[in-house]
C-alpha cells in the first residue's frame, strides 16, 4: 500500500494536518493558481490524479489522507486514468450529494459524492476528464446527516444506501471498489476535533470493522480518506485516538 498525505482542506494548504503515517507516507502538494475555489481545487486534484495514477500503473494500492472528502476526486479520476472503472464505497455521515445550487451554506465540500455520478459544478472540473459512476455502482454508508435536497435526491436515484453494520462482501458491486472514509462517519468522541460531527454516529470499532470487510475482498483499487478534522495536532492527545484509528484503518487486508 502506497500512502498519499494531500494536507489541503479544499484549496487551503494545511501545514500542520499531520495524520500520524509511516515515514514511508508521501506529501502531495501543489502550485494553486489565484483565482476561484473550483480553479484552484482542479489543479491540487490533478496533481492528486496523476500520483494515484502513477502508483496503479505500477500494481500499487494508493491510499489518499487529506483534510476534506472533494480530494477524493482526483483519487477517482487518477484510477480511471490508469484504466480502472472502479465502483464506490462512500463511508459518511454526510450525503455528499448537495449539489451548488440546493446546498444552503454553499460549502463545496458537500458535492463530490454527487459530483462522481455526474453532476458538474463549474468548467474547471473538466480538467480531471472524470467519466460518471453509475448511481447504481454507488454504495453510500451511514449517510445520516442529511438536508432535504440530499435526503430527496437518494429517494429518487439509484443510489445505494447501507448502514454501516450491513455492509457485508457479497453486498458490493462486482469488480474493483474505490473505498472512501470520511472519518466523522465515526462517534465524534471517539475522534477528536471533528470538524462537523454528526448524533448517532457508530463506533470506530463498528466502521473499522465495515472498511475491513470491504478491504478483505482484495477489491479494492484505491482508498481515500477524509481526515476531517482541526489541523492542530494537539486534539489528539493524551490517547492518541487518531493514530490508532488510523493504524487499525490502514492495516494490511487480511488475505
Amino acid at each position: 500500500m502506497t500512502i498519499l498525505r494531500v494536507p489541503y482542506h479544499l484549496d487551503e494548504y494545511l501545514p500542520d494536518l499531520r495524520p500520524p503515517l509511516p515515514e514511508e507516507a508521501v506529501t502531495v502538494t501543489a502550485d494553486l493558481p489565484d483565482g476561484h475555489v473550483w480553479t484552484r481545487m482542479a489543479a491540487l486534484h490533478e496533481v492528486v490524479a496523476e500520483h494515484v495514477a502513477d502508483h496503479v500503473r505500477a500494481g500499487r494500492v494508493p491510499t489518499v489522507l487529506s483534510g476534506d472528502c472533494m480530494v477524493a476526486l482526483g483519487t477517482a479520476a487518477g484510477l480511471q486514468r490508469a484504466g480502472t472503472d472502479a465502483s464506490v464505497v462512500w463511508f459518511d455521515a454526510h450525503g455528499d450529494v448537495q449539489t451548488m445550487e440546493t446546498s444552503a451554506s454553499g460549502y463545496a465540500g458537500g458535492i463530490p459524492l454527487r459530483v462522481l455520478t455526474g453532476y458538474r459544478p463549474d468548467p474547471a472540473t473538466d480538467r480531471l476528464g472524470l467519466r460518471d459512476v453509475p448511481e447504481e455502482r454507488v454504495l453510500l454508508v451511514d449517510g445520516r446527516d442529511l438536508d432535504p435536497p440530499e435526503a430527496e435526491y437518494l429517494r429518487t436515484s439509484a443510489v445505494r444506501v447501507s448502514a454501516v453494520a450491513d455492509v457485508a462482501a457479497d453486498a458490493l458491486v462486482e469488480g474493483p471498489l474505490l473505498l472512501h472514509v470520511d472519518l466523522d462517519v465515526i462517534d465524534p468522541d471517539q475522534v477528536p476535533g471533528t470538524l462537523f460531527p454528526a448524533p448517532g454516529s457508530p463506533s470506530a470499532d463498528a466502521v473499522v470493522g465495515a472498511v475491513r470487510r470491504v478491504m478483505d475482498t482484495g477489491r479494492v483499487a484505491a482508498l481515500s480518506v477524509g481526515c476531517t478534522w482541526r489541523s492542530d495536532p494537539e486534539d489528539d492527545l493524551p490517547g492518541r485516538a487518531r493514530a490508532r484509528l488510523l493504524a487499525d484503518l490502514l492495516a494490511p487486508p487480511s488475505r
